[in-house]
């Protein structure tokens, strides 16, 4: 395959995680035969990730985050940092640091690219299907329609709703669109880039198989954990790691107005009353 393509990960510690990830990702380019360089964010880690990826991976790009940028403003500056480094890049890699890549990923990644824009004419974002575990078939992250996931089956599936997991987007996509967005802290990032490419004419299409692990919390969100108290699902809801309710804001105006007020309204009462309001969905 005769292009170059930058590789985005942005980690917090996890160290283990990371070097597997970093491990896998290292054998699945060098089976798609692919140029790459890969551009890591440690933000702020205080276990030695830095260190450790050097030592095994010393042609790794590190840059040194804040340690207060989380996933999308962390993806951001790796993303920003690809850029500067005066290659023309062909496409862009995202990869979360807790996904471990198929050996042949790639190679599927990139042939679900080549032959859904040769049948229909037209670019796409491809979104990696991730499983929960090497011995299951059980989808974790990827597209979605909404809240339905999209589960591989052989065939192009195209959604509204991306995980940020594992997503090959092209140059001619970055060109139209950009980066991720600044308004995101953590969440919310990914889905907003998929539905802003939606909007410039694009198509978001998972691949055709399971293309990675990575095991999904699935649990319940912990502002509205009804076992979790008040004062902490308060907390939680306008956290980065939580809800983020300002920005949740920010996200339900940009793309549906019309319901922003019943999406708001919803929050709340889930938040406030999460057994009755767990129940009745």
């Amino acid at each position: 395959m005769q292009f170059k393509i930058a590789i985005l990960i942005t980690c917090h510690n996890r160290i283990k995680k990371t070097l597997d990830c970093l491990r896998l990702l290292h054998q699945a380019v060098h089976e798609s035969g692919v140029y790459f360089d890969i551009f890591l964010v440690d933000d702020g880690s205080t276990d030695g990730t830095s260190s450790a990826v050097n030592e095994k991976f010393p042609f790794i790009k590190i840059i040194n985050g804040t340690g207060n940028l989380f996933w999308n403003q962390g993806m951001r500056l790796a993303w920003k940092t690809a850029i500067s480094h005066g290659s023309n890049y062909d496409y862009f890699l995202w990869l979360n640091n807790d996904s471990f890549l198929e050996k042949d990923a790639l190679i599927h990644v990139f042939d679900c690219y080549n032959k859904y824009k040769k049948v229909n004419n037209k670019e796409a974002i491809i979104v990696g299907a991730c499983k929960q575990n090497i011995d299951s078939s059980i989808f974790s992250y990827g597209l979605k329609i909404y809240e339905r996931n999209i589960v591989p089956n052989g065939h192009f599936q195209t959604g509204n709703m991306m995980n940020g997991n594992v997503v090959l987007v092209s140059n001619i996509i970055f060109n139209k669109i950009g980066i991720l967005s600044e308004k995101y802290t953590h969440a919310m990032g990914d889905i907003d880039y998929g539905l802003r490419a939606i909007e410039a004419g694009f198509d978001l299409v998972s691949t055709k198989k399971y293309v990675a692990i990575c095991e999904s919390n699935g649990s319940l969100p912990n502002w509205c954990n009804p076992k979790i108290s008040l004062k902490k699902r308060w907390e939680f809801l306008h956290s980065p790691l939580g809800l983020n309710l300002k920005e949740y804001k920010v996200f339900i105006k940009r793309f549906w107005p019309k319901i922003y007020f019943l999406s708001i309204l919803k929050i709340y009462l889930r938040f406030l009353f999460p057994n009755s309001y767990n129940k009745l969905n």
